[in-house]
């Protein structure tokens, strides 16, 4: 940012000084203008004239009202407009105290819609004018008398463009933030409706292939002693409808898979009893991590045996991409009453993780890949549990990663769970 800029969202920031250095400006062009006369020809002359102490007075005055410009506009208008007035009658020679009134004006204008803006610049125009060119010293048609006509149609003029500009930049990012959340709202939608399709295909391809299952079953059943010939053919027919089921399955289930999705995995499901081995990925990667464990050898449920191993899993992936170099995990696994409790904390000065790939990813070995949603994937894998889990910047550097899990054991009741989710993970 620019020492301009810097300067800008100052002023910005504190309206008041703005404006009180406004008419200090205005103050002084005023004082100044008063000590300059017209000459007969071309040009002014410099301290031909001084003001007189009325006039210094009406200076004063307006350029002090219009520190208070923003609060009230057509007061400030009325009051440097009466001013004006005054010093158009009284003043010999005349100080240009009618350039607060153009301010003023600009003021309104640039706060109000256009027909008011008319209005108002009209009547300014015209009792301003009306009162140099009858009341004044000068004689009606002296320059003096049709520069406030000018001066006061260009500050309603200027007034009512930065309003118009000001109106089309609002609408255009009004516009923008309404196409934003309507395509955040379409892809939700379409998502929920990708998901209320894919169950209706599991559920009917369920119901319809198990009851046929159950049925030809049955009939196997009540056949096998009397007419086995029959009963084969009963079983064969339940053969084909068990297959028959379960490659619509794989066909409804591919579909949630992307094409670079490894292929499903045949061996049992991970899990803690693998942390070891896991740690050590990580470690010949060239992350340093210490596993520190004080489970007592609880045997887990395998949903959350699962989950813990892919929530270590990706918050270790996290760590090696985003922690920097030099940086050190720590992994404990720890039982507290009828919940595992799951911590991985790091001491990098990297940039808090970005989403990664897929909650089931293995270490991705090019630390510049992302764009998933990894964070998101630990959140609905302990959520599902009924669990909670919290992520953050440590005090002092460094990301943590805490996930409760509950166990379900046997005396656990469906009050120890946690369904609290976690406060906003960083972007």
């Amino acid at each position: 940012m620019t020492t301009l800029e810097r300067a800008r969202c100052e002023l910005k920031a504190h309206p008041l000084a703005l404006d009180a250095s406004l008419a200090a400006a205005v103050l002084v062009c005023m004082v100044a203008g008063s000590f300059v006369a017209p000459q007969n020809g071309d040009g002014v002359t410099w301290g031909t004239r001084t003001p007189g102490l009325l006039s210094l007075l009406l200076m004063l005055l307006a350029a002090g009202t219009l520190v208070f410009r923003r609060r009230a506009p057509r007061t400030v208008l009325a009051l440097t407009g009466t001013l004006s007035v005054v010093e158009c009658v009284t003043g010999d020679p005349r100080a240009p105290v009618t350039m607060s009134a153009v301010i003023a004006l600009y003021t309104v204008a640039s706060t109000t819609d256009r027909t008011t803006t008319f209005r108002v610049g009209l009547l300014t125009m015209t009792v301003l004018t009306a009162a140099a060119m009858l009341a004044g010293p000068l004689p009606w048609y002296a320059q003096e008398n049709l520069g406030i006509l000018a001066w006061t149609g260009i500050g309603a003029t200027a007034g009512d463009a930065v309003r118009s500009r000001r109106a089309v930049v609002q609408a255009i990012r009004e516009r923008a933030e309404r196409a934003e959340r309507t395509r955040e709202e379409e892809a939700r939608r379409r998502v929920a409706e990708e998901r209320l399709r894919i169950a209706r295909d599991l559920h009917d391809v369920v119901a319809h292939h198990i009851a046929l299952v159950n049925v030809q079953a049955g009939v196997a059943a009540h056949v096998m002693d009397k007419r086995p010939d029959q009963a084969k053919e009963a079983l064969a027919h339940v053969r084909e409808a068990s297959r028959s089921a379960l490659n619509e399955l794989r066909a409804t289930v591919g579909l949630l898979r992307q094409s670079g999705d490894p292929a499903a995995p045949t061996e049992p499901a991970p899990g803690l009893s693998l942390l070891e081995e896991l740690a050590g990925t990580f470690r010949s990667s060239g992350l340093p991590v210490e596993v520190a464990r004080a489970d007592q050898g609880t045997r887990l449920p395998a949903a959350v045996d699962l989950a813990a191993y892919r929530i270590v899993q990706e918050a270790l992936t996290n760590v090696r991409k985003h922690a920097g170099a030099g940086a050190r995990a720590e992994v404990s696994v720890v039982r507290v009453g009828s919940d595992i409790e799951i911590t991985v904390v790091d001491d990098g000065s990297g940039e808090p993780p970005v989403p990664d790939p897929a909650p089931d990813a293995t270490p991705d070995p090019d630390p510049g890949t992302g764009g998933g949603h990894g964070l998101l994937g630990m959140r609905e894998r302990v959520s599902a549990l009924g669990g909670a889990l919290t992520t953050g910047p440590r005090y002092g550097g460094g990301f943590r990663v805490h996930a409760i899990l509950p166990v379900g054991t046997r005396t656990a009741t469906p009050t120890d769970r946690r369904t609290t989710t976690a406060p906003g993970d960083p972007a």
